[in-house]
């Protein structure tokens, strides 16, 4: 079987870090012989290695050279260019999010649904880490028994006034639609939608620039319920340094939690409810054992998400990641938002269009004005894994 032609639109952080492992060769027959990115200083490196180079997507799409798309752009090109690949009957891997909001969320999978023969994929490399993988093992097998409490303090996202300087589009309502919920949290919000699936409510205490010159949320506290009864809160800020990375899940046969490198089990020997309700005494809890769960890290897991995408087209492998599960992360991080600037507890499915009509309301009437600097080149491989 011939390798899969492949085209990366966006030569950005993350689409660099594509490239670089697509040119070593570590996804077997997929092939990158297209780039596209507007900066003709960022294509000439591409083209001296053979690839054709666009700057413009559309062109790239329409070309005849490829099988798929691999979408690296800013938010909102995602859905846009992710429909148009798939009109001109491309398969489509897109990163983080898939959409910059529910509305256009709807729409990319709508005319993905409209194409059945082709794939869309989501690139949400947090699940094929081993970490999180164990844990949804832990949860599948009822380990845990019922789900009582989910805590997630993810704090160690910090960025500089640099980083947000770096490009025109960033933190701003317009050119990303939110701030770290959208960008940075969006992997921890994939994972937390895969292990637990939608709450049922969502209150959102967002602040906005509030350690940073930006307009959208730096600073964000969120409460959920699911339909059992669990609860859960996700704490994220990009103005808090060093941070914390707390994972803590707490079930009625235990506890998990993930800090530090480590994977810790403390696990009942009964469990907690049922003895609640049969103990003759007051103070009395079970027994625990102390379990520590070992894990390494992947190894490059863009690429492995890629292979899989690759083994779906040519094989109809599952994916790991379906585009179709994309919509639960963005939706969760633009309920948190809409709940916050409503002041309201908002009841899950959210409703798209009336967050699409505030963001529209929000880009309106902004007067924002974003100070664009180049800045030196950072260690972004360094953000993978959280």
């Amino acid at each position: 079987m011939p390798p899969l032609r492949l085209g990366l639109i966006g030569l950005g952080n993350i689409g660099r870090h594509h490239a670089n492992y697509l040119l070593e060769g570590r996804v077997p027959q997929c092939q990158l012989v297209a780039v596209c990115a507007p900066n003709l200083s960022k294509l000439e490196p591409y083209a001296a290695r053979g690839l054709h180079a666009f700057t413009d997507a559309e062109q790239l799409i329409s070309s005849g050279l490829l099988d798929a798309v691999l979408i690296a752009t800013p938010h909102y090109q995602h859905t846009s260019l992710g429909i148009a690949a798939l009109e001109a009957g491309l398969h489509v891997m897109v990163e983080k999010p898939i959409s910059a909001h529910k509305a256009d969320a709807e729409r990319l999978l709508a005319c993905a649904a409209a194409h059945p023969l082709l794939v869309l994929a989501g690139m949400f490399q947090l699940r094929v880490e081993p970490r999180y993988a164990k844990l949804r093992a832990l949860l599948a097998a009822g380990e845990l028994g019922r789900l009582q409490r989910i805590t997630w303090i993810n704090t160690d996202w910090f960025r500089t006034e640099a980083y947000y300087a770096s490009g025109g589009w960033r933190a701003t309502w317009k050119g990303e639609g939110g701030g770290v919920l959208l960008n940075q949290c969006l992997h921890n919000l994939d994972v937390l939608s895969w292990l637990f699936g939608r709450p049922a409510r969502v209150r959102g205490f967002c602040q906005f620039g509030q350690w940073h010159q930006i307009e959208v949320e730096d600073q964000v506290t969120a409460w959920f319920e699911y339909p059992d009864g669990a609860t859960g809160t996700f704490i994220s800020s990009t103005g808090e340094a060093p941070g914390t990375n707390r994972f803590e899940i707490a079930g009625s046969r235990g506890r998990v939690v993930l800090e530090n490198n480590r994977l810790t089990f403390t696990r009942s020997e009964a469990d907690a409810l049922e003895w609640s309700r049969t103990a003759q005494v007051g103070f009395s809890k079970p027994e625990v054992w102390n379990i520590d769960i070992p894990f390494t890290d992947a190894t490059n897991p863009h690429a492995t998400l890629m292979q899989n995408f690759v083994a779906a087209i040519q094989e109809g492998t599952p994916l790991i990641a379906p585009g179709a599960d994309g919509l639960l992360s963005v939706e969760l991080a633009n309920a948190i938002v809409h709940s916050s600037l409503t002041g309201q507890t908002l009841n899950l499915p959210l409703d798209g269009a009336a967050w699409e009509a505030q963001l529209q309301q929000l880009i309106a009437q902004s007067r924002f004005t974003k100070e664009v600097r180049p800045t030196a080149t950072d260690d972004f491989a360094a953000s993978f894994r959280r």
